[in-house]
């Protein structure tokens, strides 16, 4: 009896969690609708060099999981929730001197350092914010069940994505009106200081928020010499080595779509958040379906469908240079596919690591991807820099490079990884009909229910 109420109550707490999870979550989208979004736009507006804007993607790719390398073994010494409120902390405190830029920019001074400047910020900002990373993905694997994990990350994103396109929106408008009237660093000043507000409410809630207790057992750690040694041999070493060189493929281009789509095509600021965020907006509405079909035929099974479609992308932005085209064709291709490939790439992870090796695994997984994405941003920025082609723009090059290579990795590496969970028989006449129409449990109409209650997530915050 005593055993029954102490599972009640952790059960309770782990639920209390997902929910703290959700306001924080909400938060965090707000520092990203006002903040992330604008750091690339942010950078060309005070003359940073084509190859500097480049440079982010690149620096953001590499010292990220850099800094979740060194934070992985933290969970040693200290509790995940006090790693997530240190990094957290530290995170909100760099928008503090990106609007000291700003400011600085407007005033004409030492304008000639402050894209270096920026840069330095950045890297600092991207560092705090990851540090964090390992800790979070630990903590959230053990209040988030097995059996329903993919529905209720995809409720979390769709909640979460919908508050960033709301904000985001809002924030353009408000950008735009800057610009019009010759104000355009008082614009950022106030939408990074909005970034800054929102995500120190998050830490905040993060105070509130359940941590279970973890034990990592004797012999638990093994080196990233070993985890690379022995990647080519497990099913998730090939999953790793998959997303890593996809990760390569994709940042060949996708540090450059601002430039693309501000400096070549010189689209308002409201145009650019349009098309940026049209994908967003088309993911919400085939998240839960992602989530539904992950869970009932694995999420190996939504990388391999998604991956099909991915390699269009780049090709996509530069087949027109419409705005609607823009917003109706590669952002509606391109959001779908990329939700069902990173909610099942975040899932494969749970599926295939033990709870106690989940912090030290998800660093080395992010520090392979992110020299991915440090050498194909890099590969970018000099391709952007030295590249000088006659018969097509040096920009479009880049971006068929991009969907080549992205081809070669998918054809060649995904048919060597394999779904580890029991699932069922995927049937292509009958999968969509199940996902859509079959009942559900109770127990996840419930869970569903208070995950898409929206006024449960704002009370007491």
């Amino acid at each position: 009896m005593v055993k029954k109420k102490t599972t009640d109550l952790l059960e309770e707490l782990k639920h209390k969690a997902r929910r703290y999870s959700i306001k924080e979550g909400i938060f965090s989208s707000g520092k990203g609708a006002f903040g992330d979004y604008y750091l690339s736009p942010f950078a060309i507006a005070i003359n940073s060099s084509n190859a500097l804007v480049a440079l982010l993607g690149s620096f953001s790719g590499l010292l990220g999981p850099l800094s979740q390398m060194f934070s992985s073994r933290l969970i040693e010494k200290y509790t995940r929730k006090k790693i997530v409120l240190k990094s957290v902390l530290l995170e909100s405190l760099m928008w503090l001197p990106i609007i000291a830029i700003a400011f600085l920019f407007y005033k004409g001074i030492l304008l000639n350092i402050l894209p270096i400047l920026f840069l330095i910020f950045f890297s600092l900002y991207v560092i705090f914010m990851n540090i964090s990373g390992p800790a979070w993905f630990s903590w959230m694997g053990d209040i988030v069940t097995e059996d329903y994990r993919g529905r209720w990350f995809s409720k979390r994103n769709l909640i979460l994505g919908f508050v960033a396109v709301i904000l985001t929106i809002i924030a353009s408008f408000f950008l735009e009106y800057f610009k019009s009237k010759g104000w355009i660093m008082f614009g950022f000043i106030i939408l990074f200081s909005l970034a800054f507000i929102f995500r120190m409410i998050a830490w905040k809630i993060f105070h509130k928020k359940y941590e279970p207790k973890i034990k990592l057992e004797k012999g638990y750690y093994f080196s990233f010499s070993e985890f690379l040694l022995n990647s080519t041999k497990t099913n998730f070493g090939k999953f790793t080595i998959f997303k890593a060189i996809f990760g390569f493929a994709t940042a060949i281009s996708s540090p450059l779509l601002a430039i693309y789509l501000l400096r070549d095509l010189k689209f308002s600021y409201i145009t650019y958040m349009a098309i940026i965020l049209s994908g967003t907006v088309f993911s919400l509405f085939v998240m839960e379906l992602w989530g539904k079909f992950a869970d009932r035929y694995g999420n190996y099974r939504v990388l391999c469908i998604s991956s099909i479609f991915l390699p269009l992308v780049p090709i996509l932005w530069i087949l027109n240079s419409s705005p609607i085209y823009l917003f109706l064709v590669p952002s509606i291709i391109g959001g779908i596919f990329w939700a069902g490939f990173n909610l099942a790439s975040g899932n494969f992870i749970y599926d295939n690591v033990t709870p106690q090796k989940r912090g030290i695994v998800i660093s080395y997984f992010n520090m392979l991807n992110g020299i991915g994405i440090f050498l194909g941003a890099g590969l970018g920025a000099l391709l952007i820099q030295f590249l000088d082609t006659s018969f097509i723009k040096p920009l479009f090059l880049i971006f068929i490079i991009s969907g080549i290579v992205r081809t070669i990795v998918v054809i060649w590496w995904l048919p060597k990884i394999k779904e580890i969970r029991k699932t069922e028989k995927f049937d292509s006449s009958k999968a969509l009909k199940n996902i859509i129409f079959k009942e559900a449990k109770p127990t996840l109409l419930e869970e569903a229910h208070e995950i898409m209650s929206m006024k449960k997530y704002f009370h007491k915050i």
